[in-house]
C-alpha cells in the first residue's frame, strides 16, 4: 500500500502560478494539489473542504491581504504555509513579516522567464512543500507577550566567537537567540538558507529588536564584539584573520549540499580560524548542511549547541549533528541565548588528545 500524497492547496491570484505549482507540484509522486484558489475568500471554504497538509499563499491578493488571511489562519487553524514572494525590497519585508506571523517558510518567485524559472527551482519546492507538511506549525508571539528575557554577560574575551547556522524556520529562531544578548556580547557571524535580495530586511529588521547592532556582512570588514553579521543572500560568509582581528570573508563560490551560502562552509572556517574561542549553534532546517562543519568545530576544540526537537520547527539539521556526535548540548530554543552566555564566559575547552 502505498504512502498518503501530501496534500497542498495553492492560492494565487495568478491563473499562470497557479497552473505552474499544479504542473510542478503534481509532477512528484508524493505531492497532489487538491485545489486552487484565487484568493483568501475562496480558500476558506477550500481548507474546510480538503483539510490541505500545506497551503501556498500569494502576498498581494484581491479582496483580502495575504498577510490578513494568514494572521487569522495561525490564530484559528494553524497549518503549514509557505508564502509565494516577489523578489522586491516590498516583497521581502512582507515575507520576513508573514515568518514572524507562522508560516514555514517562502518561494520567491522569477521576476523574468516566469514558466521557466519556475521549472527551473521544481525540486526546491518540492522540498519545501516536503519540509513544511513535516513542520511543527507555530502562531505569532502574542503582542502582549513579553520578548525573551535578556541576558547579561560577563567580562568575555573579544577573541570569543558566536557562530550560528540555520533554514527553514531560522529567521523566528535566530531573532529568539539574538533578541535577549546583551550589547557586550562576543561577536555573532550568521548563515541563514535565504536568497539575495531578503538578507539585508532581515538584518534591518533584526537591527531594530536588539541590543546589539545587526547587519548584512561586508567583505574585509572587522568582526567586533556586540555584532552580528549575516552572510549576504547568495554569498558565503567565511571567518577570515587580519593581523590580530578577526574580519569577514565573502565568497561567491559553487554551492555547498546545494546551498550558498552554505553553514558548513561558516563552520569550517571558524573550526580553522578560531578553533576553542568559537562557540557553534545549530538551529531549525531541513536537510544537513552544518552537522559536519559542527562536528569539525568541536574537533577544533570548540562548544557545540544543537537547537532541541521540540522548538526545531524542522528537526533536520541539528538531527543530522546529534546524530554524528557534533553536538555537545542539546537546548530548547529559549533557553540559547543564556546557555551561550554561559559558554562564552567559560574557559575554552581543552584542546583534544
Amino acid at each position: 500500500m502505498s504512502a498518503a500524497k501530501i496534500k497542498v492547496l495553492c492560492v494565487d491570484d495568478s491563473a499562470l502560478i497557479r497552473d505552474l505549482m499544479t504542473e510542478i507540484i503534481n509532477s512528484h509522486d508524493d505531492l497532489e494539489v487538491v485545489a486552487v484558489a484565487p484568493d483568501p475568500l475562496a480558500a476558506r471554504d477550500l481548507i474546510k473542504q480538503h483539510n490541505p497538509d500545506v497551503l501556498t499563499l500569494d502576498v498581494e491578493m484581491p479582496r483580502m491581504d495575504g498577510l490578513d488571511f494568514l494572521e487569522r489562519l495561525m490564530r484559528l487553524r494553524p497549518m503549514p504555509v509557505l508564502m509565494v514572494s516577489s523578489l522586491t525590497q516590498a516583497g521581502s519585508e512582507v515575507t520576513l513579516r508573514a515568518l514572524e506571523l507562522g508560516a514555514v517558510d517562502f518561494l520567491a518567485k522569477p521576476s523574468l522567464g516566469i514558466r521557466s524559472g519556475m521549472m527551473e527551482y521544481g525540486e526546491v519546492i518540492a522540498e519545501k512543500i516536503r519540509a513544511a507538511a513535516r513542520s511543527r506549525p507555530r502562531q505569532a508571539r502574542s503582542k502582549n507577550k513579553p520578548a525573551p528575557r535578556p541576558v547579561e554577560a560577563p567580562m568575555v574575551s573579544s577573541e570569543k566567537l558566536l557562530i550560528i547556522g540555520a533554514s527553514t524556520g531560522g529567521t523566528e529562531a535566530i531573532r529568539n537567540v539574538l533578541e535577549p544578548l546583551p550589547p557586550n556580547c562576543p561577536a555573532v557571524m550568521i548563515t541563514q538558507h535565504m536568497p539575495g535580495g531578503f538578507t539585508r530586511s532581515f538584518a534591518e529588521r533584526l537591527d531594530k529588536l536588539c541590543r546589539i547592532t545587526v547587519k548584512e556582512a561586508q567583505e574585509g570588514e572587522r568582526v567586533l564584539p556586540g555584532h552580528a553579521y549575516i552572510a549576504p543572500g547568495d554569498t558565503h560568509l567565511k571567518l577570515g584573520r587580519s593581523g590580530a582581528n578577526y574580519v569577514v570573508r565573502l565568497d561567491s563560490g559553487a554551492p555547498v549540499n546545494r546551498h550558498r551560502p552554505s553553514v558548513d562552509v561558516l563552520f569550517r572556517s571558524a573550526a580553522n580560524v578560531a578553533g576553542r574561542n568559537a562557540i557553534g549553534v545549530l538551529l531549525t532546517g531541513m536537510g544537513k548542511d552544518g552537522a559536519a562543519g559542527l562536528l569539525e568545530m568541536k574537533q577544533a576544540g570548540a562548544r557545540t549547541v544543537a537547537q532541541d526537537e521540540e522548538s526545531c520547527v524542522v528537526f533536520g539539521m541539528p538531527r543530522e549533528a546529534i546524530a554524528m556526535g557534533a553536538a555537545d548540548d542539546v537546548v530548547p530554543l529559549m533557553d540559547i541565548a543564556p546557555r551561550l552566555m554561559k559558554l562564552a564566559a567559560e574557559s575554552g575547552r581543552a584542546q583534544r588528545v
